[in-house]
């Protein structure tokens, strides 16, 4: 079984847990490969929106972040297959910056995850979509509605899968319906249908896979997988791959709504 979208304690929002205790925790759940994605560094000339400007991990740690992951990778040789990766943020208007990112260090991954978590607001500045229900009820106002919060975040979606980022682009698309999020808070009327079969018949041409992302399941304003059922069977019907993550942002995480989803998936 592989978990394709792991965190770290070098995410500043994360653990103290080592990479070691990912991977024994990962042996002990009969994990045969995990993939660390942790958050790329945002790219060069953004600003951080949240609080805490604690989204990504910092420039300066990327050389002992790969090297603790080598260091596992020969620990447990033979026992797992660890990959080195990134979940590298779509940030509308720094297509150029994160494309020179990933063509300095895409070399060194084995695997990697595209996702928005920030959205380009009206006034030009950037909002990230999913820190807190208060923020998110912030951002809905200023929107006009949680459905134009929705609206704008899958048209950000789409443009992440259409972005010429270089041959080091990633080729999993991260967390597609994460508005979700805060749903039980903020109900929408419209399940945005269109918006999200565009998104999918555009990674199926594309040949993306999908992170089916377990988080959700276990946010108390979700209760459902990033994405839901109705989607992964469409996005199955289109011969869609569809990679589990738990996004375990601690060791404890690893597996976090695989049941559920393991049932959807059958």
């Amino acid at each position: 079984m592989k978990d394709g979208h792991v965190h770290t304690s070098f995410c500043p929002h994360g653990t103290k847990d080592t990479i070691e205790d990912y991977v024994e925790r990962a042996l002990e759940l009969g994990y045969t490969e995990i993939t660390f994605a942790e958050h790329a560094p945002l790219p060069e000339g953004s600003i951080d929106p949240t609080p805490l400007k604690d989204s990504a991990m910092r420039y300066e740690e990327l050389d002992r972040y790969f090297q603790t992951i080598e260091e596992a990778k020969e620990k447990f040789r033979g026992k797992i297959k660890i990959n080195t990766g990134f979940e590298v943020d779509f940030i509308e208007g720094y297509e150029v910056q994160t494309a020179n990112f990933l063509n300095k260090f895409g070399p060194r991954l084995d695997d990697a995850i595209l996702s928005v978590h920030f959205l380009k607001n009206p006034s030009g500045k950037y909002d990230c979509l999913d820190y807190s229900p208060d923020n998110f009820g912030e951002i809905a106002e200023a929107y006009g509605s949680v459905e134009n919060v929705h609206r704008h975040y899958y048209q950000t979606v789409l443009k992440s899968i259409l972005a010429d980022l270089g041959p080091f682009k990633p080729k999993r698309i991260g967390h597609i319906t994460l508005a979700n999020k805060f749903r039980l808070k903020f109900p929408i009327q419209n399940e945005f249908t269109e918006e999200i079969i565009e998104i999918l018949e555009n990674v199926s041409m594309q040949g993306y896979e999908l992170d089916y992302n377990g988080a959700g399941t276990a946010k108390p304003l979700c209760r459902e997988p990033y994405p839901p059922e109705w989607v992964v069977n469409e996005a199955l019907k289109r011969g869609i791959r569809l990679v589990y993550g738990s996004d375990a942002h601690q060791a404890k995480e690893l597996g976090q709504g695989l049941d559920s989803m393991i049932l959807i998936q059958k």
